[in-house]
This record gives structure tokens, sequence and C-alpha cells, in this order.
């Protein structure tokens, strides 16, 4: 059984610490929401981050973005002064890799980014992939916990890697989904129905991801987000994010990405019609809009 601390008590974090109590560790918690910090039965409720951080032996943090991880951990009072100077800290948000190799640098315990992959509905499952940077002791000294909330713990390499992982995955996965939503309006517009676009491609090789798990409309995928009116899942403002600092680290880096820069333009457009709160698959009606 081990000591922690986790901050930030959101869509993602409650089920993450969830599964950390019914892996039996003591898990102490905090949320700016007092409603939140009701949301993880069995874990012990702190009245600050720091208070969560103070004796445990790894702190676990899932926060909307870079400013509120570089407050939290190297602000006046915070996690990384607050924590047992042996203490593991892990950051599981999506942020931007200056933040957190920033936050590895500056806060004096061994650091790790470590943002997932798999939505709301993997981390209830206890399936999310982590993406993790930062020293590989401390990564397989945390290991074990991340495979208690997930099915996939990857070390890519040093402090920010995690994060150039996240950013690279997901722009993939957001232009695969787009080219997805536009096959299937072009099979609507030539008379061939969603079924069969689907039998043919995700036997072929067509097949992806985006089609066969997360299939962008009704029907022939039953546990994708089109069959309930695309109530995420992963938000298209989540997405729209994640694409943000995907160019902005190609901007920072010096590289085009023509194909990443379209599907921002897309999703943009998307969260602009109202879409923000939707499933990112969801860009399926903006595309039909616009044709």
């Amino acid at each position: 059984m081990a000591r922690i601390g986790f901050i930030g008590l959101g869509n993602m974090g409650a089920p993450m610490a969830r599964n950390l109590v019914k892996a039996g560790h003591a898990v102490t918690v905090f949320d700016l929401s007092p409603a939140a910090l009701q949301s993880v039965p069995g874990a012990t409720p702190a009245e600050s981050a720091a208070a969560a951080a103070t004796g445990a032996a790894f702190v676990f943090t899932m926060l909307p973005a870079g400013p509120h991880v570089r407050e939290a951990y190297l602000g006046a009072g915070g996690i990384a002064a607050a924590s047992p100077a042996e203490a593991v800290l892990v950051d599981c948000s999506t942020i931007d890799v200056a933040t957190a190799r920033e936050v590895a640098e500056g806060g004096g315990r061994a650091f790790l980014d470590a943002p997932v992959s798999g939505g709301v509905m993997g981390a209830e499952a206890g399936t999310l992939t982590f993406m993790v940077g930062g020293d590989a002791a401390a990564f397989a000294a945390v290991e074990t916990l991340l495979l208690q909330m997930g099915r996939a713990a990857i070390h890519c390499g040093a402090a920010g890697a995690g994060q150039a992982a996240k950013a690279c995955n997901n722009m993939m996965l957001a232009a695969t989904m787009l080219v997805t939503c536009e096959a299937f309006v072009l099979a609507e517009k030539l008379g061939l129905s969603h079924q069969a676009l689907f039998d043919v491609a995700s036997k072929s090789s067509g097949q992806s991801w985006s089609l066969t798990t997360y299939c962008p409309v009704p029907g022939p995928v039953p546990g994708s987000p089109a069959n309930r009116d695309y109530v995420p899942g992963f938000s298209a403002n989540l997405m729209l994010k994640d694409l943000g600092l995907a160019l902005g680290a190609a901007q920072a880096a010096g590289v085009e990405l023509p194909v990443g820069e379209t599907a921002l333009a897309v999703y943009r457009r998307f969260v602009e019609a109202g879409g923000g709160a939707k499933d990112f698959s969801g860009a399926i009606e903006t595309i039909r809009d616009s044709g």
C-alpha cells in the first residue's frame, strides 16, 4: 500500500483516484470544488494541494493547463515544497512541453510528465495509456501505480517526452478522424450506406482506430459516441486544445505541419459553431455543413 496525494478531481482525475483507492492505497485528495472532494469514496479530503502532498510517497495531478500545473507545483506553498524530498511527483495533465520541463527542473523532486490517452471511459475502466517523460528510476518506482489506472505505461524519454508523445499521438488521431468523417460524408453523397463503407474499410487498408472503435456515424460501432448524439468521450474542446499544443510545439521546433494545421482549422470551426462540448468525432457535422 502506498500513501498517495491526488490533486484535480475532474472528469479524468476522479475516476483515476477511485481506481487507486480500489487498489488498496491510502489516497488523500484535493480539488477546488467542494463537491469534487466527495467524488472519491474511501479517499481522505485535504484542505489544499500542499496538504494532500504532505507525507505522500507519490503525488498525482490532473489539471486543466500549463499555468495551473506550474502554479500547483512551483507556486508559494506548492506541491514540490510540501512533498517529502524522496517523493515522486507525476503530472497527468496535457500541457506544453516547455512547462513540463520547467516544472521538472524547478521543483527539486523527481518529476514525471505522464499525460494519458483513453478519455473518460478509459479513466473509469482503468484502461488508460500513460506516456511518460522523466527519470527512468522514478518511472520504475511509479509504474505499478500507473498500471492500476491504465493498461499501458510507456517511458518515452527525458522530461517533456511524455507531452511530446501526447501531442504527436493526438494530432494523428485528430487528422485520422477527420478524413474518416469525410469518407462517410462522401459515401452519403454517392449513395453508399454507412454499414457498407464500414464493412469494406474495416477489413481493408482504410482501417483505423477512428473507424473501428470510434466510428463517427451511428450504427456500425454501437459503443461509439455517434450513437449517443456525440456525448463525449473526448470533447472537441479538448481536441482543439491538444492540436494547439502540437502546432505550438511545431512552431517552436521550426516544423511545418500542413495536415495538422488543416485539422486545427476544422475543429476550430466545429467548436465555434457550438460543438465544443460534443465528442470530437462530431466534427462530421461541420464537414456535412460545408459540403
